[in-house]
């Protein structure tokens, strides 16, 4: 076995119920199948990769296993017709650092219709400083211009969870596009810097979360973009305009939507189902190209931090308590 063929590699092992994580030495000869070999560039610290990394969730069953829900590099060896050695390429989605192993590793060996060329314009650090959160950003954009929405369209486009990953680039993508942006956000410390993403005004969480006195409320909002769910999406629903629509792209406080049909009868309202995992490619090439020029890469620039692969699993915890600020970019060669 050549030295070209071994790399580190975070694996996470599970013994007696227990997950524990270690920097190890792996070769291509342990990477799972596929028709295409990548040597990691750089990979993201989320929060569900938090999750994997403490055991939580139940998202991960079999092991041995390497997180890392996404991932940029450069395509090391290749027996697909759509990619060759040299390529830059980008992936998120199909379960990769749960099902088939991720991103925390100097090589990772995938199919080729899960890789996405990289954009011109975004390097691969830029491209995890986007991510996963960021790509399903764009898809709710595009969800909602496919249905109507254009800037000149009168009122504020409302963003729930603002100051979270998806919440913070669809501000930034918003606002660049000339919409109206209103931020909700239950954090008072985030307001400056969702006023530096363009964001016109901010709307807190308590207000979100207080429910009107009855089924429809004013309609306030042009258009939503939520990542929250539960109350707050509810009540959201009640005040977006006639034959308004809302992009829903998670599901951090509750699964339970307690709504009534009326503002989808009434009013005509679309709720709109966002998943960055089961999207064709055809949809994927374009929401990448998309953040590649609607998306101000200098304004998210400003809360990223990159850390090396080493430290990750401490700061997992962090990342669970909402201690960690910002996106945090894992240089896996760091």
């Amino acid at each position: 076995m050549s030295a070209e063929d071994q790399f580190n590699a975070l694996v996470l092992n599970k013994e007696d119920g227990q997950v524990s994580s270690s920097i190890n030495i792996l070769s291509v000869d342990d990477l799972p199948e596929g028709d295409v070999t990548v040597a990691v560039d750089f990979t993201t610290l989320n929060y569900k990769d938090a999750l994997v990394l403490k055991g939580q969730g139940g998202l991960v069953r079999n092991y041995p296993h390497v997180p890392g829900i996404d991932f940029a590099g450069v395509v090391k060896s290749s027996n697909s017709d759509d990619f060759k050695e040299g390529d830059w390429v980008v992936l998120t989605g199909w379960r990769v650092g749960e099902v088939h192993w991720g991103g925390y590793a100097q090589k990772a060996r995938v199919k080729s219709d899960w890789l996405v060329p990289l954009p011109d314009g975004i390097s691969s650090q830029q491209a995890m400083n986007i991510g996963t959160a960021g790509f399903t950003a764009m898809l709710a954009v595009m969800a909602l211009e496919d249905h109507g929405l254009t800037p000149d369209i009168e009122g504020e486009v409302l963003v729930t969870g603002a100051a979270g990953g998806v919440g913070s680039v669809a501000t930034a993508i918003l606002s660049n596009l000339g919409y109206q942006v209103a931020a909700g956000t239950g954090r008072a410390d985030t307001h400056d810097y969702l006023k530096s993403l363009g964001a016109a005004s901010i709307v807190g969480r308590n207000e979100l979360e207080t429910p009107g006195k009855g089924p429809l409320g004013s309609e306030k909002w042009a258009g939503a973009i939520d990542s929250v769910g539960g109350s707050i999406l509810a009540n959201l629903l009640a005040n977006i305009r006639y034959r308004g629509n809302c992009a829903a792209v998670g599901l951090a406080a509750s699964p339970k939507l307690q709504t009534t049909v009326i503002p989808f009868i009434i009013r005509g309202v679309n709720l709109l189902g966002i998943d960055s995992v089961m999207c064709p490619q055809d949809r994927r090439i374009e929401a990448w190209n998309r953040l590649a020029t609607d998306l101000p890469l200098d304004k998210l620039a400003e809360t990223m931090s990159v850390v090396p692969l080493t430290e990750v699993a401490d700061l997992a915890g962090d990342i669970l308590k909402g201690q960690v600020k910002g996106r945090v970019v894992v240089d896996v060669n760091g």
